[in-house]
């Protein structure tokens, strides 16, 4: 991806895949199997039911759920949850962001770096919400995540980034 066009594309999937909900959704369905009817409060009780709306509307947008005997992950998404264990792993690899931190944090934490910065690995990068510095051996080492992420935009991108653009579209209207 060395276009202007492709980086922007890039950089906007990752930021439409950082959502936390999203993250703890696809993962909750790949580990542990479809979530039946009207189960979604009982194993997400923390989040708010305006949370859980959210969540389920944009994995059905970006085409990574589909409802059939509850809310199970399509082949996108089973992809998708791949990336994010490919995300997860180089984090604590690299003990980003922090040394103990959650599934979702280093996955999200590591989308967002991909996103934010060209992490070459010309000068070390930071994090633009979290602040953190991520070293230029670090940065190098982004390989194994970027080429999951460019992988599965290849197969499911453009369809995601439109259906991404239309659900970010509807959120603000609302």
């Amino acid at each position: 991806m060395t276009s202007a066009r492709c980086w922007d594309e890039f950089e906007r999937t990752c930021s439409a895949l950082a959502s936390p909900e999203l993250i703890r959704l696809l993962t909750e369905i790949d580990d542990n199997g479809a979530i039946p009817p009207r189960g979604l409060a009982r194993t997400f009780p923390d989040l708010s039911p305006h949370q859980l709306r959210h969540a389920t509307a944009q994995a059905h947008t970006l085409g990574l759920v589909r409802p059939r005997q509850g809310l199970s992950l399509t082949e996108s998404g089973t992809q998708l949850a791949g990336v994010y264990e490919e995300a997860a792993r180089w984090a604590r690899a690299h003990d980003y962001p922090r040394v103990t931190s959650t599934f979702v944090t280093r996955v999200r934490a590591t989308l967002q770096l991909l996103g934010s910065a060209d992490v070459s690995g010309r000068r070390p990068e930071r994090n633009g919400e979290v602040g953190l510095v991520v070293s230029v051996e670090d940065g190098e080492s982004l390989t194994g995540p970027r080429t999951a992420v460019e992988s599965w935009i290849a197969g499911h991108g453009g369809a995601a980034l439109t259906s991404a653009e239309a659900l970010d579209g509807a959120r603000q209207a609302a």
